[in-house]
């Protein structure tokens, strides 16, 4: 069968595509979030923008969307998918593990943040009915955009997705309520939440006991079939049959989509499954960004911009400062606070949604609602403005105080080793010196690394080395060593030339990234310098000579020449008059 040039289908798989091309490299390379560019590209290609010259120019039809309603369900998908991804990078037992956040934090900052808005909406002449739903409505956030920004693992990752978990769970609840409270509704509202709690549990229970038979024995024969396109076609199977089972339990979707993705990680087909369903699931969410751009009316932004601007400000502030006094309470730190406060200001996909139920359940104007879709609209866009903002506050909050409630040296003995860096070999380096009972101190300037840290109990700074007051405070100078673990050559070899000139037998041993680096390090003054490549080079070359066959001993004397061809090299260019410590760790019989 033949299919027209002027198939709408033809032209939106151009844009969509077109965009996943263009926005995704052109993004990542000025280190901008795609999320703003498909947002904008929604914008420019939507029927509210380009899309209205082309009665003008007929030629445009093939770069725009002039229906958006086509690409909804495709973006809906996308939704769908994410939380099935998340599913799968979590755990029932961390699922559990979150159990006091989820349905403690969560339902709070949910209806403190409603209850606000809804005041405040109140008092600017909206019926109490109308107010309840705009506050429930512009409280929720969104899971397809700060998820994706924060990931799950990260401190401000678990209490996002914490509250965004509720937030999922209360959404078809709070959609009743609002069909509930309309003005020709009955009681019987209130009874259908009731039955969608009983068949939605009822559901879950009945999903979990049948994946957990089922989905193992799926999965191990699609495998054996050696079929990728059987295995996705089979991932994708499970991801729509939950979603649909939840829906027709009264649930969302993504919780399904959630749950399926739960069940999945329990077992050993979860990363081939991530890996699959990974590129559908960008896609499909850059086709729900474009939708995002496509509701934002640039003109009518434009006519009404103050009165707009207002009003994503004092949805983003209510809802920032009640996530941060809420995770205050909750004894979280006050930079990971703030940046979670301000991630989860913005309002969510699903406002959209919510906002829509209200208008037709007459509790809002069609006017009201369009107001505040814009709004809603706008917050979108901004969210990763933010997280970018949230992490700064964050940074700047946590630098006001560098290690203030963490003592550097109550002993008057001085600090002891001081590791700066506490990524993989830092953290070795510290796990190390615990085990034979060396005082130490690190320093780190990540601070979602170094609230990790101190949470595992590790004696952890957060600060940053460069600066010279934090050198003065860390007392560098009666140190009984210095350990420079950090990723950035130009500054270790800085910071070991400093501490050389203010401590001249101050040990200082450094990672270095190459031999070449090494000598630059010695030049520098560093007592040794480690190239982290090289004994990983070495004893790769061993292994393999060895598994060809060559014999132990010739093996290990070749590789003993190449050391020592090596340090010769290093002690030559870092102009030393001894050789450098570059050489693996005896084995026990030798050193006996």
């Amino acid at each position: 069968m033949a299919i027209g040039l002027d198939n709408a289908g033809f032209s939106d798989a151009l844009v969509i595509l077109g965009a996943a091309g263009l926005v995704i490299p052109a993004f990542a390379r000025f280190r901008v979030s795609p999320v703003i560019g498909f947002i904008l590209v929604g914008m420019l290609v939507g029927p509210k923008g380009l899309g209205m010259l082309t009665a003008q120019a007929p030629w445009l039809y093939y770069f725009t969307i002039s229906d958006p309603h086509s690409i909804e369900p495709f973006a809906e998908f996308g939704i769908v998918l994410l939380l099935f991804s998340i599913g799968l990078e979590l755990s029932f037992r961390r699922l559990w593990a979150m159990r006091a956040q989820v349905f403690g934090t969560g339902p709070a900052e949910l209806i403190g943040s409603a209850v606000l808005i809804a005041v405040a909406v109140h008092m600017l002449g909206q019926d109490w009915a109308g107010a309840a739903g705009l506050g429930l409505a512009l409280a929720l956030s969104s899971t397809a955009l700060v998820l994706p920004l924060v990931g799950t693992t990260s401190p401000v990752g678990r209490s996002a997705f914490a509250m965004l978990l509720f937030e999922d769970l209360a959404l078809v609840p709070i959609i009743f309520a609002l069909g509930a409270m309309a003005p020709t509704a009955s009681d019987e509202g209130w009874v259908g939440i009731a039955g969608v709690a009983l068949r939605g549990g009822a559901t879950v229970v009945v999903m979990y006991l049948g994946g957990r038979l089922v989905l193992p024995r799926l999965f191990a024969q699609a495998a054996r079939t050696k079929s990728p396109e059987l295995f996705l076609a089979a991932s994708l199977l499970v991801v729509i049959v939950a979603s649909v089972a939840t829906t027709a339990a009264g649930l969302s979707p993504i919780v399904g989509a959630l749950l399926a993705g739960l069940l999945i990680a329990e077992t050993e087909y979860h990363s081939e499954v991530e890996v699959m369903t990974a590129p559908f699931k960008g896609l499909a969410l850059g086709v729900f960004l474009i939708t995002v751009g496509m509701s934002v009316d640039l003109a009518e932004v434009l006519a009404n911009w103050p009165s707009l601007l207002a009003a994503v400000v004092a949805v983003v502030g209510v809802k920032a400062i009640v996530t941060y006094l809420l995770l205050r309470v909750a004894q979280t730190g006050r930079g990971i606070a703030a940046e979670t406060g301000l991630l989860m200001g913005s309002p969510s996909e699903t406002t959209l949604i919510v906002l829509a139920t209200a208008a037709q359940a007459q509790l809002i104007l069609p006017s009201t609602a369009a107001f505040w879709q814009t709004v809603t609209a706008i917050g979108l866009t901004i969210t990763p403005l933010l997280a970018k903002s949230g992490q700064l506050l964050s940074r700047g909050i946590e630098r006001g105080r560098p290690g203030d409630d963490l003592p550097i040296d109550d002993t008057g003995e001085g600090p002891g080793a001081v590791v700066i860096g506490f990524g993989r070999v830092g953290r070795m380096v510290a796990d190390l010196l615990a085990v034979h009972g060396q005082r130490y101190i690190a320093v780190e300037a990540d601070i979602d690394t170094v609230t990790e840290a101190r949470a595992a109990g590790y004696p952890l700074l957060f600060g940053d080395i460069a600066r010279a007051e934090l050198v003065d405070r860390l007392d560098l100078a009666r140190a009984r060593a210095l350990i420079l673990t950090m990723d950035d050559p130009v500054l270790t070899v800085r910071l070991a030339r400093r501490m050389r000139a203010l401590a001249p037998d101050l040990p200082i041993i450094a990672r270095a990234r190459d031999p070449r680096h090494a000598a630059e390090l010695y030049r520098a003054g560093v007592t040794d310098a480690v190239p982290e490549t090289l004994e990983s080079s070495l004893q790769l070359s061993e292994a393999v000579l060895v598994d060809l066959g060559v014999a132990m001993g010739p093996v290990i004397a070749s590789i003993h020449e190449k050391r020592d061809e090596l340090r010769q090299s290093i002690r030559a260019e870092a102009e030393m008059d001894r050789d450098p410590r570059i050489r693996r760790v005896r084995r026990l019989g030798e050193a006996l």
